[in-house]
C-alpha cells in the first residue's frame, strides 16, 4: 500500500471506468467538488464548473494520459496489482466520505470486485451510486435515515452476520442471520419514517434507490 497522496477536508468524488449517468455525477459533484478518477475513468468529463484533480490507477485504461496532463491534471501510475483502481483511490486519498461513480453498472467483475472493495474498508467512508441504485456499507454503529413507505431497502451480506437492530422495516432483521450463499434480505422495504438497522459480523451492504444519495450523504 502507497502512502496517501491527497488530504481533502470534505468529500470527494470518484469517478470510475464504467457507466457514469450524467445526473448522477453532477449531484455527486454538487456534493463532493473535489474530483478524482480511478484510471479511465479520467476519459469522463467533469459537469460544468468542475475540474478533474488526478487519476490513480495503474493507468492501463486511460485512453489519452497526454491530454490531461496538458491539461494540468495530475497523473498517479500506481504498478501494483494487489489491489483495483478504486482501492487505490481509497488508499492514496485521505477524505471523509467518498462518492463513486462509475463503478456500478457495465462489466459484471467490475461491479463485483467494487462492492468488494465497498465490504473491505470498513475504515472509509465511501458510497457508490448508479442509475437507479446506491450502495454503501452498514457501519459498525447502524445505519439510520428517513425513507418513504415502499421504497427498497436491500440488504446483501458480505460475510456472516446477525441483525441487532431493525425499525422502520416491512419485513424486520433483528435476530437473523444473514450470508453468503445462505439468507439475504434484498427486496425488504420501507414502511416510511425512521429507518434505523445494525448487525453484529458481516460485512452488510445494504442497496438504496440512488434519490436518497443527499441525506445518507449529509447523514
Amino acid at each position: 500500500m502507497s502512502a496517501v497522496l491527497y488530504r481533502a477536508p470534505g468529500p470527494v468524488t470518484l469517478i470510475g471506468g464504467g457507466p457514469v449517468p450524467p445526473e448522477r455525477l453532477a449531484e455527486a459533484a454538487r456534493l463532493a467538488p473535489e474530483i478524482y478518477a480511478a484510471d479511465g475513468g479520467g476519459d469522463v468529463v467533469p459537469p460544468p464548473g468542475h475540474r478533474l484533480r488526478a487519476v490513480i490507477g495503474d493507468m492501463d485504461s486511460l485512453r489519452d494520459p497526454a491530454a490531461l496532463a496538458a491539461a494540468g491534471v495530475a497523473l498517479r501510475r500506481i504498478a501494483e496489482q494487489d489491489s483495483t483502481d478504486l482501492e487505490k483511490c481509497l488508499y492514496s486519498i485521505a477524505a471523509p466520505l467518498y462518492l463513486g461513480v462509475g463503478f456500478l453498472g457495465g462489466r459484471l467483475d467490475h461491479e463485483l470486485a467494487a462492492l468488494n472493495a465497498v465490504a473491505k474498508n470498513p475504515d472509509r467512508r465511501l458510497i457508490l451510486i448508479g442509475r437507479e441504485d446506491l450502495c454503501l456499507l452498514v457501519p459498525a454503529a447502524g445505519l439510520a435515515f428517513e425513507a418513504a413507505a415502499g421504497d427498497r431497502v436491500s440488504l446483501f451480506p458480505m460475510g456472516p452476520c446477525r441483525g441487532t437492530r431493525s425499525t422502520g422495516l416491512r419485513w424486520p432483521v433483528t435476530g437473523l442471520d444473514f450470508a453468503p450463499g445462505e439468507r439475504v434480505g434484498t427486496s425488504n422495504a420501507a414502511t416510511g419514517g425512521p429507518v434505523a438497522i445494525g448487525f453484529d459480523g458481516g460485512p452488510m451492504l445494504a442497496i438504496l434507490p440512488a434519490a436518497y444519495l443527499g441525506r445518507l450523504a449529509r447523514g
